[in-house]
């Protein structure tokens, strides 16, 4: 007397009532258990990021001040801000220069620094690699900030140290031809995310390269322009996208370090910070909810600008050891 062997149920088939995993009702139960745990992050992103900015959208065609309902006027935020705000345009371009000036510095500190903590060997590797992201945890701090007006404030010791050499400087956070450079140096201090992806992108280049190149005679120079940048060209890129958006959304630095004022003849009047005093202090939401959406879509065209024109001069795998 044959006895039958029980049935061997797969994890999928008691997931999906026993329908076998190919079947088209089994892909649609599979979706749905997926969405279910989907649920919080949808309900999150909805709620605390589609929604605002669905509202804020809105709102920039409006007159809202906070306290009274808002009242429709169609373009006129947008209009006054191109043509009747001299305040905005001083805005723009203390940000563009700002972005212009911090971004190429702190990535070519940070490449420099991970170039020479990768050619060092032995037991300081840690330590030192330790030592110079640690400036980056602090963060967009207010004590940072804090601390940092102090070193450049009249007395301070960056005073002190030029005074030594016979230079005498005025208070860098109160002239206009020094407060933005204290922001710039602050941000390029802080290179230690993008010294972190240097790094992990110079331990993925073939050492075979590098020795291959040595062996046809090349320099170290001629190494690093023709092995090691286009090899790692794709991290740089990754560092540029990323530090260019940050670099157009500092706010803290500026606000602290010019006591939320724009600093000296709004040398530091970056626009978020700007954004801000016409949103909290001015009490014109309606204004500052236009300005955040131009400022949304300077940032997306400026990033695609950088993808479109990274086919020029990034290369991926073998490509970049080619050239």
């Amino acid at each position: 007397m044959a006895v039958a062997e029980p049935a061997v149920t797969s994890p999928v088939q008691v997931m999906t009532g026993g329908r076998p995993g190919g079947t088209r009702g089994s892909r649609r139960d599979r979706g749905g258990v997926a969405y279910l745990f989907l649920t919080p992050w949808l309900i999150g992103a909805i709620g605390l990021t589609v929604a605002p900015m669905v509202v804020s959208l809105y709102l920039s065609f409006t007159d809202y001040d906070l306290f009274n309902d808002p009242q429709w006027v169609g373009l006129a935020n947008y209009r006054e801000m191109f043509t009747g705000d001299r305040r905005y345009l001083q805005a723009v371009g203390v940000t563009l220069r700002y972005v212009v000036v911090s971004v190429p510095l702190k990535l070519l500190l940070a490449l420099a620094v991970a170039l020479l903590l990768h050619s060092l060997r032995g037991r300081g590797q840690a330590f030192y690699r330790s030592a110079f992201y640690a400036p980056s945890l602090l963060g967009a701090s207010v004590g940072l900030a804090l601390a940092w007006r102090s070193i450049f404030d009249r007395g301070g010791p960056v005073a002190g140290a030029l005074g030594v050499f016979g230079i005498d400087t005025p208070s860098w956070v109160d002239d206009p031809g020094y407060a933005l450079w204290a922001i710039v140096l602050l941000s390029a201090w802080q290179f230690g995310a993008p010294m972190v992806i240097f790094l992990a992108g110079l331990q993925q280049i073939p050492p075979d390269l590098l020795d291959a190149a040595s062996v046809d005679g090349a320099g170290w120079w001629r190494r690093l322009v023709s092995v090691v940048l286009p090899m790692l060209s794709p991290v740089l890129f990754f560092n540029l996208v990323l530090e260019t958006i940050h670099a157009f959304q500092a706010f803290t630095q500026a606000f602290v370090v010019s006591s939320g004022r724009g600093g000296p003849a709004d040398s530091t009047l970056f626009y978020t910070l700007y954004l801000y005093e016409r949103g909290f202090a001015d009490f014109r939401m309606g204004y500052a909810s236009a300005m955040a959406w131009v400022l949304l879509v300077a940032i997306a065209v400026i990033t695609a600008v950088l993808f479109r024109t990274s086919r020029l001069w990034v290369f991926y795998g073998d490509e970049g050891s080619r050239r």
